[in-house]
Parts: structure tokens; C-alpha cells; sequence
């Protein structure tokens, strides 16, 4: 038995900030037509990650595993803590802040699993993510490969009924369940850019040595990311980037390796807009 769960996303940024902020308006959505995946009994088979508020939202696709054991939850929330236009322009004016949906990997190894440092995009789905926010290729392609545990995407604020980016005061949450000696990967677009995104720098612990769950703030494994596969402009103001570009294919084209961002215009400090918490809640079941 199988069958086929949508997600529609709908909501573009550019909607989003209203029409008398921006200098043009498109119809692409914040993360594509919708992530559709289908469900089959033993293998690709797809849960929906639970929430603490509404129905979640979120896509998460586990492994094929084998025999039931116990494992930890976590609630895992992304907030945009920025307040107003965080983001101060060259021409005087300001913008606001905003982060896409959140991409995250439950995962085994020292090393992240959704880019590396230094090399180029391997074509499985990063552009989209650092160029449109859309994460649904990247899910589909990180399912099922070696050492990967579960993979999803969360695209709806708390609190909210439509998908899209997090504004300032908005955040994600949503659970996860692991193992000592597993580890958290996550990526999602800086919204006001061409093509960058935050990601962990090394994977993320979700168990201390001893195997104690870990909790609190991890904001500071998080570093701003270029994907280098188009040109930046000036953050909140380019003409190209996803609130105000005609077309999610405009923007100079480039190949690069992916490296953290270092050009010529002023990002805010990570810590000052974002906060990655994780908190242990009890026992689940999870299959291994």
C-alpha cells in the first residue's frame, strides 16, 4: 500500500513584505509548487516530524532500518530574533530580516553531510535552497544514503497556517528522534540574498560522551555560508535577489567553491538575528 502526501507552499516573500517595500513582485513561491513524496511499506518511507503546536508541517523521510529500540526525542526551533529592518542599506534605507525553511539531517559522522567546505556545488539540490529557499531536491536527494537517518524540511512558522519564511519574532520547531552517536546537520536560505545560507559548521551533538542528551543554545556551530553558484549583491537591496528579482533564474551565474561569506558588503552578526535551541524531551521509539 502507498500513497502520495503535497505539501502546497504558496507564500512568496515578496507578498510577504508587501508590495510598497519592494521594487518588484513575483509569483514563485517561497519553497516551490509543494514537496511531494510517496510512502511505501519497508522502504522510502515518509513521516511527517511532529510539532509541539498544530499539525507539523514538516517532510521527514527515515531510512529503511530494521528492529524497534529506544532512542531520545528533541524539539529542535530556529527563531528569527532580529527586531525591525536589521538589514541598514547603502542607500539609507533599511530592511527586514528573514530566514527560509529549515533543512535538517539526523545523521552519523564527523563531517556534514549536505555540503563540503571548498568545493564546488554538487548539483543535488544546495542551489536551490541558497537560491530560492526551496530545500525539496536536497531532501530527495540526501534520503537513503549511507549514514543518513532521517532527513526533512520545515516550512510553516508556529503559529501560523501557511508555509514560508520566518520575520522577526517567527520561528520553526519540530522533533526529532535520535541515538547516541548520531548527530544534527542543518541549511536554510538568508532570504535577502543571491545565493546564501547558514549551516552548521561541523555536525551538531545531540549526546554528550557519556551519552546524556544534549540541550540549549547552538547558535554559535552556525556560520553564514555562499553556495558561490551566483554573483552577490548588496544583502536586502540587489535587484536579483528572491524578494525583488522577476525571475528566480535572474542573478549572474558562477562557479565557485562553497565557502563562508567573505566580499565586500555588511552581513549582521549571526547570533544578533538567529538561535538554534535543542531540547531533550523523553524516550521514542525509533526503528535501527
Amino acid at each position: 500500500m502507498s500513497f502520495t502526501r503535497t505539501l502546497s507552499i504558496s507564500l512568496s516573500l515578496a507578498a510577504l513584505l508587501g508590495p510598497t517595500r519592494l521594487a518588484a513582485q513575483y509569483q514563485q513561491p517561497w519553497v516551490g509548487q509543494g514537496i511531494s513524496s510517496g510512502q511505501s511499506t519497508g522502504r522510502d518511507q515518509v513521516l511527517v516530524a511532529q510539532r509541539s503546536t498544530a499539525p507539523a508541517p514538516a517532510i521527514r523521510r527515515d531510512a529503511p532500518q530494521a528492529a524497534a529500540v529506544a532512542a531520545t526525542a528533541f524539539t529542535i526551533r530556529v527563531e528569527n530574533i532580529s527586531q525591525g529592518e536589521a538589514l541598514k542599506l547603502s542607500n539609507g534605507k533599511s530592511a527586514p530580516f528573514v530566514s527560509a525553511p529549515v533543512l535538517w539531517v539526523v545523521h552519523t559522522g564527523s563531517a556534514n553531510p549536505i555540503f563540503t567546505g571548498g568545493e564546488r556545488d554538487p548539483g543535488i539540490g544546495l542551489e536551490l535552497l541558497a537560491e530560492t529557499g526551496n530545500p525539496t531536491d536536497l531532501v530527495k536527494s540526501l534520503t537513503g544514503r549511507s549514514g543518513l537517518i532521517s532527513v526533512g524540511a520545515d516550512a510553516t512558522p508556529v503559529g501560523t497556517e501557511a508555509e514560508g519564511p520566518i520575520t522577526p519574532g517567527q520561528f520553526y520547531e519540530l522533533e526529532i528522534t535520535a541515538q547516541p552517536g548520531q548527530v544534527l546537520s542543518t541549511a536554510w536560505m538568508f532570504g535577502q540574498s543571491n545565493d546564501l545560507f547558514y549551516s552548521n559548521d561541523r555536525p551538531i551533538a545531540l549526546f554528550d560522551r557519556a551519552g546524556k542528551p544534549v540541550s540549549g543554545d547552538m547558535t554559535a556551530q552556525l556560520s553564514l555560508w555562499d553556495a558561490g553558484t551566483e554573483v552577490n549583491e548588496e544583502p536586502g537591496l540587489g535587484p536579483t535577489q528572491g524578494p525583488r528579482q522577476k525571475s528566480p533564474t535572474d542573478g549572474v551565474q558562477e562557479r565557485q567553491g562553497i565557502a563562508r561569506v567573505r566580499d565586500r558588503y555588511t552581513y549582521p552578526r549571526t547570533a544578533d538575528v538567529l538561535r538554534l535551541t535543542i531540547t531533550p524531551g523523553g524516550d521514542a521509539m525509533s526503528r535501527k
